[in-house]
């Protein structure tokens, strides 16, 4: 892999970490949000909590996706490089 291909890669690293990031701030903020208007509003009734679900669940797949897990890159990965062993290929280089 050449240090031009190395460089993009990061790039694209760094854009999906920065992206998971900004997702947890937005979903912290709104919700804190939704918490005081919750109490605010009808403070016997907590409504607060199935938006904080519903969205937190959406959180959950999008970090496992950026850090890894079932659904990450370094998955896809591991299983193209298996793939391409298993056709003769070692060492999942280009052929």
């Amino acid at each position: 892999m050449d240090e031009q291909q190395r460089y993009e890669d990061a790039r694209k690293r760094v854009e999906e970490i920065k992206g998971f990031y900004m997702h947890l701030v937005a979903y912290v903020v709104i919700n804190a949000f939704l918490f005081v208007l919750n109490v605010l509003t009808s403070p016997g009734n907590y409504w607060f909590f199935w938006p904080l679900l519903g969205w937190g669940v959406g959180l959950a797949l999008h970090a496992l996706t950026t850090f890894g897990g079932v659904w990450g890159k370094s998955w896809e990965e591991r299983k193209i490089r298996e793939l391409m062993e298993k056709d003769g290929h070692p060492g999942g280089g280009k052929a």
